[in-house]
């Protein structure tokens, strides 16, 4: 009761300083916004002036932990020791003195049961030993030479790493990929087969949570002046442009934010679009070059090796034909113009889908797996998606190339070709007509389906890039998905994965999203989306990297950082791009401002340095439509500056302060799917467990629904041996989950399979977990070409595709994902990619992505070499070890 006077009495102080003369910027039941502060429930922070800051936030997390904690074990950083989802569980004793050990064996049912913890609160810094018996499965590494783990992989002694632990309670982490630096390794060290691990649970330092304070440190007079009216909104702004500086190295480059230095490919891009190429354009071009090598854009490391399992390297073309349209620097043009169309080029022929014409790789930034993807999809699965993010950029990438081709006097047909032909299949194949919004990304094996999850930033770049119809438009920002603390990177959240990606806010997509619905003149869109961003900035008093979407808080996610690039440079594009509404075109830049009412009045922004001109800007009124526009006190006909400006000049713009409709906006209760079935095939029947608070189970054919069930089984009947069959679990509420891994319950004569060793010289390298007679390798030194032959028994159809290993880096990260061009008969069918499995684990077999291609009766011939558009990011290791090729003949029955 006294938390909800305090409420109220805060929330009444706010009203009634504003209704003495002022609107509210923002106001919800959660948080509210006043020219010089913000209110969330016990929290303030209040602009003293426009260079400090004061904020008594202080997370909350570590007062709300459960003394329950969910727990597994991992081999090698993977999720294995138990299916996904399924942990044990553990409830701490609390008392004084009270001991907490857990002692079991890897694999183990123990501890799996439900415990109510009946609300009991797990005290910070509490010791936790562990004890785990890994006996059985160092015996199976003795006596069979691996481990088969619950998931069906063959964990080889030869390629075993390390032991480690998982969980939701910190310092534990679901994110298996890194658990070897967070300090989560059991170790043996008196060889008894028995590992340990000593923790301190729910960590606890008052001074690691946010500072209280900010106060402006560096220099920032040579960067635009910003006066508002509010010195909240003027205050934050010389926050950003205070951590721009600091995100400036030594080098000349931009850092990619506290936590993470370096120059990252799209962090770096986005940063670059949104406001920095406009306020330090030199340092941007150093560090856009940075990210180039062997005369192509560099994909960071990422899934599977990188390119071209991630592919959204293009967001650098973006940036930098930004930053020629700002600067007009023809020099910087001749530079960047070589370097994209290589890129360009490259992609063409690597992750163009021939069935849909849509591009191939994962979603744009959101580059964790199992934070946007379903758990089932590996690397070479994810290569096979195509991502609504990624492609609106790959979209605008051919876009710029085909104007820049104009700008130079080349052809630029092929560029435009390429350009509408994805938007055309945007449209066509990623567009959810009954949400009024594009889906998430199209996913699966032989047979795609489309996920209608809605993908924040995938939106708002589509709409900037006029991807959709001005109609379409207009129902993308009125429909997508928004929670109170903002757009959620994806909607709706993952069950039982912890916030980063899923279940988050990133102020960078914030911001785009902010600039989309000013676009579209949606008021409604972007009052909720200013508050949003201004709110964690101001709470934070820095700029965050991402933060939670159930609550707002910045601790609950995976990973963090301070002053983030990206959200640095987002904070000062709310004035650049939105309220003044600067869009840089080759020869000048045309204003669109767009004022909320509670914005409005007088906004002045002075000293923006514009190619050879420095320019004052001052903007009355609120609304969108310009009344007045002057030039040196000379009317101008239309809100363009033209670029050949030179020297101070004063820019007067009255709106006239006039919102005929506010819009509305999709405001949604964050919202989790019902967790995805995990399905079996014995005997060509499928079957499940239970999954609490569904309503039915949906089967899925082919990517097509063929039937809802309430049972836990089902038995294909006339199915052909290529047909695959998914499951969706489906909530009371309509909300559906992911469709479960692919499953073909066919015979064991279905398929046909080439062993690679009868085509070229087996290796004598010492690996295991081949098929037959034995595998060979392939390098840019080794087997460079090879070819196998195949005795079809008929002309047809066939799925064909490849199993190899690549152990030359981890699954999740680094560049050495191995690229070969596979063709039939002497006709190029396409590229195979075979993704990095895990480090050094080189008897791990896998398979690539598949092709469906046309054989004819007889002997038919079928080639992998390496051609110079298979060049990874890597360069040097292009490395894969090939066992052989999987034959399927489309067409044929299981019977």
């Amino acid at each position: 009761m006294k938390q909800n006077g305090l409420i109220i009495f805060l929330m009444a102080t706010i009203l009634f300083a504003c209704s003495k003369n002022k609107l509210p910027l923002y106001q919800s039941e959660l948080y509210s916004i006043t020219d010089s502060a913000v209110v969330q429930a016990n929290y303030t922070a209040r602009a003293l002036s426009s260079t400090e800051i004061t904020s008594n936030y202080q997370s909350p997390a570590s007062d709300k932990i459960s003394a329950l904690m969910e727990f597994k074990f991992s081999i090698n950083g993977k999720d294995n020791e138990k299916l996904f989802a399924m942990n044990h569980k553990y409830l701490f004793n609390t008392g004084e003195d009270a001991n907490n050990t857990i002692s079991l064996a890897f694999g183990s049912d123990d501890l799996m049961q439900d415990i109510d913890a009946g609300g009991k609160a797990l005290p910070p810094n509490t010791k936790l030993t562990v004890k785990l018996d890994f006996t059985k499965v160092l015996q199976d590494f003795e006596e069979k030479g691996f481990f088969e783990a619950v998931t069906g992989e063959k964990i080889y002694k030869s390629d075993f790493k390390g032991l480690y632990m998982a969980g939701n309670t910190a310092p534990l982490s679901w994110d298996f990929e890194n658990l070897h630096n967070k300090g989560l390794e059991l170790k043996d060290s008196d060889g008894d087969g028995v590992f340990e691990l000593e923790l301190v649970m729910n960590p606890y330092n008052p001074d690691n949570f946010t500072q209280n304070h900010w106060k402006l440190g560096n220099d920032i007079s040579k960067y635009p002046q910003l006066t508002s009216g509010k010195v909240i909104i003027d205050a934050l702004y010389n926050l950003g442009l205070d951590e721009t500086v600091m995100n400036i190295e030594n080098d000349g480059t931009f850092r990619t934010g506290k936590e993470w230095p370096g120059v990252w490919t799209r962090d770096v891009s986005y940063s670059v679009f949104l406001s920095l190429g406009i306020i330090e354009p030199e340092i941007c071009k150093t560090s856009l070059l940075r990210k180039v090598s062997n005369g192509r854009i560099i994909q960071d490391t990422g899934t599977g090796g990188a390119w071209p399992v991630s592919s959204d390297r293009t967001t650098w073309v973006i940036a930098a034909y930004e930053l020629y349209k700002i600067t007009g620097d023809e020099e910087w043009l001749n530079i960047i113009y070589p370097i994209i169309e290589k890129s360009l080029q490259a992609d063409l022929k690597t992750i163009v889908d021939p069935v849909t014409g849509l591009m191939r790789g994962e979603s744009s930034f959101l580059d964790w797996r199992k934070q946007t993807f379903p758990k089932w999809m590996n690397s070479t699965d994810i290569y096979e998606s195509m991502c609504l993010g990624t492609n609106a950029v790959h979209f605008r990438a051919y876009e710029i190339m085909a104007e820049m081709a104009i700008i130079k006097g080349k052809d630029a047909t092929i560029y435009n070709k390429v350009a509408q032909k994805l938007k055309t299949a945007i449209n066509q194949h990623l567009w959810v007509e009954d949400k009024g919004y594009y889906g998430q990304f199209i996913y699966g094996r032989a047979s795609k389906v489309l996920s209608p999850k809605s993908e924040s930033l995938g939106e708002a770049l589509s709409v900037l890039f006029r991807i959709p119809t001005p109609e379409q438009s207009k129902k993308v920002i009125s429909n997508t998905p928004m929670v109170s603390f903002g757009a959620p990177c994806v909607y709706p959240q993952i069950p039982q994965i912890p916030p980063y990606h899923n279940n988050a806010v990133w102020p960078f997509v914030q911001a785009f999203w902010n600039i989309a619905a000013a676009k579209n003149l949606n008021y409604s869109a972007l009052e909720q989306g200013l508050a949003a961003f201004y709110r964690p900035a101001a709470m934070f008093l820095t700029n965050k990297e991402n933060f939670v979407a159930d609550n707002g808080d910045f601790k609950g996610t995976e990973i963090n950082s301070d002053r983030q690039l990206w959200s640095v440079a987002a904070n000062m594009s709310m004035i650049y791009r939105v309220l003044l509404g600067m869009n840089f075109e080759k020869d000048g830049i045309l204003l669109t401002p767009t004022v909320p009412e509670a914005y409005g009045n007088k906004i002045v922004l002075n000293n923006f340095k514009y190619r050879k001109a420095i320019l004052d800007f001052e903007l009355l009124g609120f609304g969108n439509e310009i009344s007045q526009i002057s030039l040196d006190g000379e009317k101008l006909e239309k809100s363009f500056i033209p670029g050949n400006l030179e020297g101070k000049h004063t820019i007067k713009i009255q709106l006239n302060s006039s919102i005929k409709d506010k819009g509305k906006f999709n405001l949604v209760e964050n919202t989790f799917s019902p967790a995805m079935p995990y399905v079996s095939e014995k005997e060509r029947t499928l079957s499940w467990e239970p999954i609490d608070g569904i309503k039915e189970y949906i089967i899925y054919k082919n990517g097509q629904e063929s039937k809802r069930t309430n049972s836990l089984e089902y038995n294909p009947v006339n199915s052909y041996i290529t047909d695959e069959w998914q499951v969706a679990s489906s909530a009371t509420n309509g909300v559906n989950s992911f469709l479960s891994e692919p499953i073909n319950p066919v015979n064991e004569n279905s398929a046909y399979f080439i062993d690679a060793a009868y085509f070229a010289k087996a290796s004598t390298l010492p690996y295991q977990g081949f098929t037959g007679k034995g595998f060979i390798e392939l390098s840019k030194e080794k087997n460079r070409k090879v070819s196998m032959s195949f005795e079809a028994e008929a002309d047809g159809k066939y799925l064909i595709d490849f199993r190899y290993s690549n152990g030359s880096g981890p699954y999740n990260t680094d560049n050495k994902c191995a690229i070969r061009t596979l063709s039939i008969n002497n006709e190029t069918i396409g590229v195979i990619v075979m993704p990095q499995i895990g480090k050094d684990e080189w008897s791990n077999f896998g398979y690539s992505n598949l092709w469906e291609v046309a054989l004819k009766k007889g002997k038919n011939v079928i080639e992998l070499s390496f051609e110079d558009y298979n060049e990874n990011m890597n360069v040097e290791v292009n490395r894969a070890m090939l066992d052989g090729v999987r034959i399927r003949k489309m067409g044929l029955t299981t019977e």
